[in-house]
């Protein structure tokens, strides 16, 4: 076996501030309170650091190291289903399309509830009708993500949960 550091302490924190803003404002404020708009505020920075950081930063979370392909993706979907498994350092192909789509989601959610705190905006129904849709996208591929998450950490035997604690991945080596 193999110990690999992957995650650096940026990323492992930006994943679980943004678990705990996301669900504070989805479960626990209430969707009018200013609470609720501060913390939709701190995702916003949160994600535009993160995005900052796909740029700048370590091998594993720039984004160039895990480009948005149909083909990578494809090809991984049919190692899972011939039972296969590709040692994958940074994030799986299916994995850098959650990531991008969590990403695009958050943005929306947070330009779409702050148009609804604007002049512009003041009774218009399509940014919270836009709001409340990307707020239940976010949802469901969160859903997926964490079920994904768990059958990845099953089927290939890497431990992705503890890996964003730690920053280290155990990979069998080949």
């Amino acid at each position: 076996m193999q110990k690999l550091k992957v995650w650096d302490p940026f990323i492992r924190i930006f994943h679980w501030a943004a678990v705990a803003l996301f669900t504070a404002n989805a479960l626990f404020t209430d969707d009018e309170s200013t609470t609720h708009e501060w913390i939709g505020y701190a995702l916003g920075a949160l994600v535009i650091a993160r995005l900052l950081w796909g740029v700048v930063s370590s091998q594993y979370a720039r984004f160039t190291s895990f480009p948005p392909s149909l083909a990578a993706a494809a090809s991984q979907l049919s190692d899972i289903a011939r039972g296969r498994h590709q040692r994958h350092l940074g994030h799986s192909p299916l994995g850098a399309w959650m990531i991008y789509n969590l990403l695009v989601a958050l943005l929306v959610i947070v330009a779409s509830g702050h148009l609804m705190t604007t002049d512009m905006f003041w009774g218009t129904e399509g940014p919270e009708e836009l709001h409340e849709f990307a707020v239940t996208w976010a949802e469901i591929s969160i859903v997926i993500h964490v079920g994904a998450v768990l059958f990845e950490s099953r089927r290939t035997g890497v431990n992705l949960p503890r890996a964003m604690i730690t920053g280290y991945k155990t990979i069998r080596s080949r």
